[in-house]
């Protein structure tokens, strides 16, 4: 669970480092200036939808570091993410990993399919979040 207080003081870090009022980066998040007010006095804890828009809006903030302070801010240049499209080559010295995700109903560990189709086949993909284990993070959208 996300730390109210140390959010907001997160949220204030990336507002001095962009050089923007609580008012100036609502709108620039597109969000009522009520909710920067009422995060950053602790009244109300960031919802996802909220914490989705600075991540799209301030491609240096990372994730991992706005949720709980782990990470570094603003994000370096070194830990650009790569398209994934563009899978690196496997070489000797590499380990060959298979990648995972869990299951929403099932603490069972699957591997990826190459093509991923919700079980319904009614329901339709928006987005896609994908989480790398130094903190960074891949977002793709429908």
């Amino acid at each position: 669970m996300v730390n109210s207080k140390e959010f907001s003081k997160r949220l204030e870090k990336v507002m001095d480092f962009y050089d923007l009022s609580a008012a100036a980066f609502a709108d620039k998040i597109n969000v009522g200036r009520s909710s920067i007010s009422h995060i950053l006095s602790g009244r109300n804890k960031p919802s996802l939808d909220f914490v989705m828009k600075i991540i799209e809006n301030f491609p240096e903030v990372e994730l991992h570091w706005l949720l709980n302070g782990k990470g570094i801010f603003p994000k370096s240049e070194a830990q650009a993410s790569t398209p994934i499209s563009e899978k690196p080559e496997n070489t000797s010295n590499q380990k060959s990993t298979q990648t995972t995700f869990f299951s929403s109903t099932s603490n069972e560990e699957k591997p990826i399919p190459e093509k991923i189709i919700p079980p319904s086949g009614k329901k339709k993909i928006h987005k896609i979040v994908i989480f790398y284990e130094d903190g960074s993070f891949d977002a793709f959208e429908n």
